[in-house]
């Protein structure tokens, strides 16, 4: 993506269910589970680059012994500092003693991060500082051992200061209005009431205090739990949980919205945001990952029993699909179909535009995470070609000699790298002249690809500001001399925030927004704006169930080509030599091309949650009262 837009987080959860010694014998170490954590949060890089943390539980561990470790990180490089910090504790407490990385058993006793059950958490902020306070895991702490509770997810509440208020009227204080606190917070405080009924009922019948424990961690039932805390979520969620006594959970939002996979056997249960990587982790095929189901929640017993059970009555399912787009990795074998046919889906829109003239039109992409979709798109290009040249064999009807078949062979889409990121380049320069000139210069061309005659078709996986298009990338295509520059977007234009976990609050960040207005001041249409406005206003307090979005409002006068040509236009750069045009994915394309992952609210409007309704009508106020602010 050319604009870099920032997601929420990645999860990664690792229980292992044998004895650490079994892996030990079997794999060589007992640190097995420390080093399949760093493979999990590693290959999710590409979620994860403002904090990471992992967190580890230890089984059975006697009255005294250190039992939970946690280390957070919010370096400049969170993965790589957070495993060198578990390292040097490890080596530290190991000194001179190298046999004793024989003895799992003594490992386990005196070292930290060796034990049964890891969460680990890669955080790609969106909101709040970038305080190590910020990082996941979270801890609630308490002597009991069933009520210490670490929390880590991959998640948005729209209704943060309705979550807050009921931790209020529930008598907690607590110290900040973020969504992580609030969570933590409500599923804490019905973890607590679980305890308190299981102790009272035990102590009751007599049995000693010390072994009131181990009851409260056979019955605590973990599906009420976290019934009773969701019942008034809003937002887009996968989170995981793990209490101090050895269960743990990951619970998904009823929509489905964030993504969360899993995979079991008889040695591990393994969950991550992503399912290739639990397949390079541990090796296992595609066809044994299973998704968590929206609304439900996987939960994993100290015994290592595993359930799928329903926590939230499912919704109409909505799974993002803009990770499939660009956030999630594109060598999950399901994303890379679907990012090939996001690229073949646009190819007769290009067509129509370089007026089927593809011997004098170069394809190229912008790096890098466009690469999937460009592939596509050039099988499309293939496909139209070799329907072209069939069509014209025919044409001949026997009278085809040898150099007009060698030429007709040889007609293939003109490919070339056009473009190029130098990933060396780093806008540190803060003041706004200065770094405009850096950033023009973080990507070049390849020289002499393009004759003066040619279109140029670039291929991005999306446009969302249009930020560095107009300040460098088509400055720097117009270099090659080109007679037009197509830009092409995977996906759909991006007409409204989103709340569930991408950083994408403003409207008026968005370039399609900023078109539509534009066209309704050109229209003499300005009296839309203000009908929106009044009536954004108007439903501040109504119930959830009236709510609508009427920023729809914006764009209804016009086409998807209308807005599109205006946002060429105004992408299009002061002195700029060739005709700039900008094609977008259809709606309909993209669901065909994405079947399962229908969420579209960012491109449709349509918010599968309430919370969403309210936070696009709040943006559009912030907007209209010229308030630089987040919607959420």
């Amino acid at each position: 993506m050319s604009d870099a837009i920032k997601h929420e987080c990645g999860i990664a959860l690792v229980r292992l269910k044998k004895p650490l010694d079994f892996y030990l014998q079997k794999y060589g170490t007992a640190l097995y589970g420390v080093n399949k954590m760093y493979l999990l949060m590693e290959k999710q890089h590409n979620r994860g680059q403002d904090g990471a943390g992992l967190a580890n539980i230890k089984f059975d561990m006697k009255p005294g012994k250190r039992y939970i470790s946690r280390h957070r990180s919010n370096d400049k490089t969170p993965i790589q500092d957070l495993f060198q910090h578990i390292n040097k504790r490890i080596d530290e407490g190991i000194g001179n003693n190298r046999e004793k990385l024989q003895d799992a058993e003594w490992l386990k006793e005196n070292l930290p991060y060796v034990g049964e059950l890891y969460l680990g958490h890669l955080r790609y902020g969106t909101y709040g500082g970038n305080s190590i306070e910020n990082c996941h895991p979270f801890l609630r702490q308490n002597n009991w051992v069933t009520r210490n509770l670490i929390l880590a997810g991959n998640f948005n509440m729209t209704n943060v200061d309705e979550l807050f208020e009921q931790l209020v009227d529930l008598g907690q204080h607590p110290k900040e209005k973020a969504d992580t606190v609030t969570i933590l917070e409500k599923i804490g405080h019905f973890l607590d009431e679980q305890n308190e009924d299981i102790y009272r009922r035990y102590k009751e019948q007599g049995l000693a205090k010390r072994d009131i424990s181990q009851q409260i961690a056979k019955e605590l039932d973990i599906q009420k739990i976290l019934t009773d805390s969701a019942k008034k979520w809003d937002g887009g969620y996968a989170m995981a949980g793990l209490f101090g006594h050895g269960d743990a959970f990951v619970l998904r939002d009823p929509s489905g919205i964030r993504p969360a996979f899993y995979y079991d056997d008889d040695e591990i249960t393994v969950v991550a945001s992503e399912r290739p990587v639990i397949q390079t982790a541990f090796d296992v095929p595609f066809s044994e990952i299973k998704e968590v189901n929206p609304g439900h929640a996987l939960i994993i017993r100290k015994n290592g029993d595993i359930s799928m059970e329903m926590v939230r009555e499912p919704l109409e399912r909505k799974a993002c699909s803009f990770e499939r787009i660009y956030f999630s990795r594109g060598n999950d074998a399901d994303i890379y179909r679907e990012r090939i046919e996001l690229g073949k889906s646009v190819c007769p829109a290009i067509l129509d535009e370089v007026e089927f003239d593809l011997k004098r039109t170069v394809f190229s992409f912008i790096p890098n995470t466009a690469e999937i979709s460009f592939y596509g798109m050039i099988k499309g290009m293939e496909s139209y070609l070799n329907q072209v040249k069939h069509d014209k064999i025919l044409k001949y009807e026997g009278t085809l000699d040898s150099e007009k078949l060698t030429e007709l062979l040889s007609i293939r889409p003109r490919v070339e790298k056009a473009i190029w990121k130098d990933v060396k380049m780093r806008t540190f320069i803060t003041e706004d002249s200065s770094r405009d000139d850096l950033v023009s210069h973080v990507y070049d061309i390849t020289y002499e690809t393009v004759k003066p005659d040619d279109n140029l078709v670039v291929i991005d996986d999306s446009i969302v500001r249009g930020t560095t298009l107009k300040q460098s990338i088509i400055k720097i295509l117009d270099r090659l001399n080109p007679k037009k520059i197509v830009v092409v977007s995977s996906a759909p234009q991006i007409r409204y925030p989103d709340c569930y976990g991408i950083d994408m609050a403003k409207l008026g960040d968005f370039i399609a927004f900023r078109a539509a207005i534009a066209l309704l001041k050109e229209s003499g249409l300005d009296n839309v704006i203000d009908h929106v406005y009044e009536r954004c206003l108007a439903q501040k307090h109504l119930p959830d169930e009236e709510i609508q979005n009427f920023v729809k409002d914006i764009y209804a006068p016009f086409s998807p080509e209308q807005i599109s040509d205006k946002i060429a236009q105004i992408l299009t750069p002061e002195g700029t030599k060739a005709e700039v045009k900008i094609i977008y994915q259809g709606i309909s394309s993209l669901h065909k091309a994405c079947p399962n992952n229908t969420g579209d609210w960012y491109f449709t409007g349509d918010f599968p949650t309430p919370g969403g309704m309210r936070v696009v009508n709040k943006a559009f106020l912030n907007f209209y009262e010229g308030k630089n602010v987040r919607a959420y």
